[in-house]
């Protein structure tokens, strides 16, 4: 019971007052893949915390930190234990529903959404395939569209899409810049980020971290673009550009170059850059180290 009640109290705090400091945190534009995996590892702590709180009122705690065998001994155990100890069965039962209500939730939504939205963007890419023509010059699909407009589409046909009116409109640095922005989102796996926020939103939708890390996790994926895109061009070409792309009129897909906050941006790629502290940047170095941020 103790171990369950410190996991529920984390899970509580941790979704209610997380996303309050997290949003205080002026590193984060400093970092943004620090700040993207901190958002996200924090969401999912939760999730994980409450399905383990289940569990352990229906089974002992340490019999978690063991094998397969040791958690079935377990819970032939705390079976017999329910029916010879007043109120065992109903503790017993609550947690059991507890865990897997979680768990079936999680997957249960994971599924729906993974399924959708990778049938989504599979139309999505055909369709501009169908309208528009391929550039290979660019690496880009274009289509035919006053407004201009650049963004990629992730999932089993990766491509990115630019209007001939951003064509028309941007120069050649800025188109240049452009195109690196959206080819760091698919390098990167952005869509796979975000797909982890939004998971975790409609997973715990009544917390407010589960709420704002969908809503941070994708402004700080365009930030995560934008500092790609500015080591390989100008970053004054992509802050005109982003100035450029944001007259439109056209709502912004989730991975465009001039989606979520685009004055915060421009202001971000201008300025110097603030120093990092050393702690932020071992643990930023150990992450791009890891072979699922490295580049496919």
């Amino acid at each position: 019971m103790t171990v369950a009640a410190v996991l529920i109290g984390y899970a509580a705090c941790v979704g209610t007052l997380g996303s309050r400091l997290l949003g205080r945190a002026r590193w984060a534009a400093q970092a943004p893949l620090l700040a993207i995996v901190t958002y996200l590892a924090a969401g999912w702590s939760v999730v994980a915390a409450l399905g383990l709180a289940g569990l352990t009122l229906a089974v002992h705690a340490t019999a978690l930190g063991g094998g397969l065998s040791h958690l079935i001994g377990a819970c032939v155990l705390r079976l017999r234990e329910a029916y010879s100890t007043p109120g065992g069965a109903t503790v017993a039962g609550l947690g059991l529903t507890m865990a897997g209500a979680v768990a079936a939730r999680t997957v249960l939504t994971a599924m729906t959404h993974l399924r959708a939205a990778g049938q989504q963007a599979l139309l999505h890419a055909e369709t501009a395939r169908l309208v528009g023509r391929p550039e290979p010059s660019l690496g880009a699909v274009l289509v035919e569209h006053s407004e201009p407009v650049a963004y990629c589409v992730a999932g089993r046909h990766p491509t990115v899409i630019l209007s001939t009116g951003a064509l028309q409109a941007l120069e050649p640095a800025q188109l240049s810049a452009v195109l690196a922005h959206e080819r760091a989102h698919l390098a990167g796996r952005h869509h796979r980020l975000l797909a982890l926020a939004r998971i975790g939103r409609l997973v715990l939708p009544v917390l407010p971290l589960m709420r704002d890390a969908d809503v941070q996790v994708a402004r700080l994926i365009e930030m995560h673009a934008d500092d790609a895109a500015a080591r390989a061009s100008d970053p004054r070409s992509l802050a005109t550009a982003l100035v450029i792309l944001a007259t439109g009129t056209s709502p912004a897909p989730a991975l465009a170059a001039s989606a979520t906050d685009s004055v915060q941006r421009i202001h971000r790629l201008l300025r110097p850059a603030e120093p990092l502290g050393q702690a932020r940047r071992q643990l930023l170095r150990a992450i791009r180290r890891h072979p699922s941020c490295r580049p496919p």
